[in-house]
């Protein structure tokens, strides 16, 4: 059958005998049906196979993303069916249900689901690619449907197995952890665990209400609902993630924070993963909000976080510098450890000494000496940065810059031939110099210990797999910032949504950055009270791509969208 539909392919034009014999050795070594491969491989268009599948089939063809299927129709056959067979009801006239099917030769099939819905079955051909994102798009992702497998057996669970606990009464731990232990539950919060990678979340969130229990996910920096799990599972799935995390289950009234290291299989490899747990009390029981440490994705390559040329060049020469202060700026999420991490293992050599003060530490890197910050001991970023200096550092770290305490010992450290790295939270990177002023530290220390400040956000990047170019009206475009010539030819790409970036149409995100270096007369103007306006316009003069300019070159190279950087950034 493989053959004579790359027969077909090749007598209609569509393919060449030598891209055959390539798709059938990734077929080899990959396994899955061919058209499959060769719309993967990208050597046919998913329109032309379908086409060809009509013509050796001999039924019609169907094109199921330009097709709205009623609710009731995709009710007729069970999910766990439709992954089976690879099939979709799309549509009923009387007593025929018109099924598109990768196989319209499957007779088991056909039988199966005439028996099942006392229907005769009238197939339509389709395309493995968009059956499977039809099948996605209307049941759910197959891990969503493990899911929702798994909490439809524990909303069967005997009422007396999961006893929830009164707030009033007093905590019994013997019963909690029984519940936590429970099967379902293990098997429920192990889901929840693996779902949220394979899905590429950052963060979990389990959060309890009045009437409902909720998970979400934040994928590429956007909350979505995941699952509802049953009101009387709270307390045991909260016990489970707390035993986990090594945390007091019978405290309830305070928050926590612990971690969970966990290792698991999947797509066949070994991965260990982190996760930075916290414990809220909150008004109707504990949220908890697990965040995601994989070292697989911590992407420590400068090159690759989205920077321009020119301003990773400014970046690079100032960490390479033997002593002064550079600063990563920018709002909770926006990516500024990442860029620090990058920074330090770009300078990390057998001949530096570096130390980092962290709270929390999120990633262990190797030849670097982090310290935790704990405030309930006294150990706070001023307490460190103290003891750092008698450590004989040749570069800082500090996690954050939040008090005058702070910000003076770093100042004086960066002006004692110490390189000093750390973040503050201000919105572009000429208002961080006000920043530091209003906390207290001179002029001149400023203009002197400042070699580079650099603002970053992050936007959403377009997945490769099914952005698509859109019309958009010139003015709109020179509006959000294109000169009047770009703005006629600059080409402006959306994501359609399919199953690799879970229909919405972005996967991933990538870094905008402003890099503001500090002059001879930008040093000047700080001394003499220039204002954070004045400091952006010479900057802007001497070469700084702003944050929107950062957007704008992201959106010509066709990354992300006008919606996203918009949204982050401000002309």
């Amino acid at each position: 059958m493989a053959v004579k539909l790359g027969e077909m392919l090749i007598k209609a034009g569509l393919l060449t005998a030598q891209r055959l014999q390539e798709a059938l050795d990734y077929q080899k070594a990959s396994g899955g049906k061919l058209g499959l491969n060769l719309v993967k491989l990208g050597y046919v268009k998913e329109e032309d196979l379908t086409q060809v599948l009509s013509q050796q089939y001999g039924v019609p063809a169907m094109h199921l993303a330009k097709v709205d299927i009623d609710d009731s129709v995709v009710k007729l056959i069970p999910s766990e069916v439709a992954q089976k067979y690879l099939i979709m009801p799309v549509g009923r006239t009387g007593s025929t249900l018109t099924l598109a099917m990768v196989d319209p030769t499957n007779v088991f099939a056909m039988d199966d689901i005439k028996f099942m819905t006392g229907y005769n079955v009238e197939p339509v051909v389709a395309s493995e690619v968009s059956i499977k994102e039809a099948i996605d798009r209307y049941y759910g992702s197959i891990h969503a449907l493990e899911l929702k497998k798994v909490m439809d057996e524990m909303a069967h669970e005997e009422e007396q197995n999961l006893e929830v606990l009164e707030e009033e009464e007093d905590v019994d731990l013997a019963k909690l952890e029984a519940s936590s232990e429970e099967a379902p539950v293990v098997r429920l919060v192990n889901l929840i665990l693996t779902d949220s990678i394979k899905r590429g979340a950052s963060d979990i969130h389990i959060e309890p209400y009045e009437k409902d229990f909720r998970v979400r996910f934040r994928i590429d920096g956007v909350l979505y609902e995941i699952m509802q799990p049953p009101m009387k599972l709270r307390d045991a799935i909260t016990s489970r993630l707390k035993i986990m995390a090594k945390l007091d289950i019978s405290e309830k009234r305070l928050p926590q924070d612990g971690r969970i290291k966990i290792k698991m299989k999947l797509q066949g490899k070994n991965r260990e993963m982190d996760y930075r747990v916290s414990v809220l009390p909150t008004l109707f029981g504990e949220k908890i909000v697990l965040r995601l440490l994989d070292k697989e994705n911590l992407m420590l390559d400068m090159t690759r976080l989205g920077f321009e040329q020119e301003s990773l060049t400014r970046f690079e020469k100032a960490i390479f510098k033997p002593y002064g202060m550079v600063l990563v700026t920018g709002p909770t999420g926006s990516g500024k450890t990442n860029t620090l991490y990058s920074s330090i293992s770009r300078v990390n050599t057998p001949e530096t000494n570096i130390i980092t003060a962290e709270d929390p530490v999120e990633f262990n890197l190797h030849g670097i000496n982090q310290v935790q910050m704990k405030e309930s001991i006294g150990l706070n970023f001023a307490a460190a940065l103290r003891s750092f200096l008698r450590q004989d550092p040749n570069i800082i770290l500090v996690g954050e810059i939040r008090d005058f305490e702070t910000a003076e010992i770093a100042v004086k450290a960066a002006l004692t031939g110490h390189l000093v790295l750390s973040t503050l939270h201000t919105n572009d990177a000429p208002s961080t110099v006000s920043r530091l002023m209003n906390m207290g530290i001179e002029p001149y220390l400023v203009a002197t210990s400042v070699h580079l400040i650099c603002a970053q956000r992050l936007v959403r990047r377009l997945c490769k797999d099914c952005k698509d170019e859109v019309p958009m009206p010139a003015q709109a475009l020179a509006d959000i910032g294109f000169s009047p010539v770009e703005a006629t030819s600059v080409k402006i790409y959306k994501g359609r949504g399919c199953p690799n970036c879970n229909n919405t149409g972005y996967k991933g995100r990538v870094g905008l950055y402003e890099v503001m270096e500090i002059t001879d007369g930008m040093r000047e103007m700080i001394l003499t009270g220039a204002s954070a306006i004045e400091l952006k316009n010479r900057a802007m003069e001497e070469g700084m791509i702003t944050l929107r300019g950062s957007g704008l070159r992201k959106l010509k190279a066709g990354q992300t969208t006008v919606e996203e950087v918009v949204r982050e950034t401000v002309l």
